[in-house]
């Protein structure tokens, strides 16, 4: 992965507070985000930056239609973590940090058996 610019890092951790689920399936942790395929563009984007995400979609549901762009494994921990913990959440949304906090605390075992294989 590259190294992302000023803005890019504000407008991933921009979106990521605003539309992100941060929590996990039970096994790992998972990033989340949901949103209407008219913002297409938006997740091209985020697979550009995150090419080890997945992207998830368009779904139709009734009157819905989404795309879900989902970081989890070493996509999670190598890439996408690493600019969220270098941000301040708390200091632009209480929620969305407590939401990581937690994620990052149940999954913490997880999280270091990946971070420690890529040491090797």
């Amino acid at each position: 992965m590259s190294e992302l610019t000023e803005f890019e890092q504000g407008l991933v951790i921009g979106v990521l507070i605003g539309e992100g689920s941060f929590g996990g399936d039970g096994k790992q942790p998972q990033v989340t985000v949901r949103m209407h395929t008219r913002h297409q563009a938006l997740f091209e984007l985020l697979m550009r930056l995150f090419p080890r995400t997945k992207l998830y979609g368009p779904y139709h549901h009734g009157d819905r239609s989404y795309y879900q762009w989902m970081a989890r494994g070493q996509a999670l921990v190598e890439d996408v973590l690493p600019l969220l913990e270098r941000s301040l959440l708390a200091d632009y949304d209480g929620h969305a940090a407590a939401r990581f906090d937690e994620m990052t605390t149940k999954y913490a075992d997880y999280i270091a058996r990946v971070r420690s294989r890529a040491d090797t």
